[in-house]
């Protein structure tokens, strides 16, 4: 495959893994998992591997909090291709109504790398984060929204 269509297979991925969270079909939101995969998600605990990482009674859980779709949308999302091996990054917007009536619309960063593994491209490394304001509160800075500085992040790949 061309750099190109590496590019374009991995971005094809990665957005129909968002549409499987908004559609909240965990096994389609995880097929594109490698049995190795290694995550660094928003919640506890701190890393999770293999089975443990591709657990879909948790992300099934996970989608019974939420009352409608889930938004989850990939922003700026850039990606660098070199033989087998490929990364990603960009902003990740993660929203709506939870059962118990929370509105929630939360901007998180997103890096992925990805492996070709008899041909096919697999999800080995997720990290997903938000930052915290350095003021001493450890508060989480749930409440920024993408601005300029976001989009030339990914301009200088």
């Amino acid at each position: 495959m061309t750099q190109a269509a590496d590019e374009a297979a991995i971005t094809s991925l990665l957005e129909a893994r968002a549409q499987a969270v908004r559609a909240k079909d965990p096994e389609a939101a995880l097929s594109p998992c490698a049995p190795d995969f290694l995550c660094y998600d928003l919640a506890p605990p701190l890393a999770r591997a293999g089975a443990a990482a591709v657990d879909r009674r948790g992300l099934t859980a996970w989608f019974d909090t939420w009352r409608g779709p889930i938004r989850y949308d990939l922003r700026n999302l850039a990606i660098t291709v070199s033989g087998d091996i490929a990364f990603g990054h960009g902003l990740l917007r993660i929203g709506g109504t939870k059962k118990d009536g929370y509105e929630g619309d939360l901007w998180t960063r997103q890096t992925v790398c990805l492996r070709r593994r008899d041909g096919a491209w697999q999800l080995v490394h997720e990290h997903v984060s938000t930052p915290f304001y350095m003021d001493g509160s450890l508060r989480a800075a749930v409440d920024l929204q993408p601005g300029e500085e976001d989009s030339s992040a990914s301009a200088g790949r």
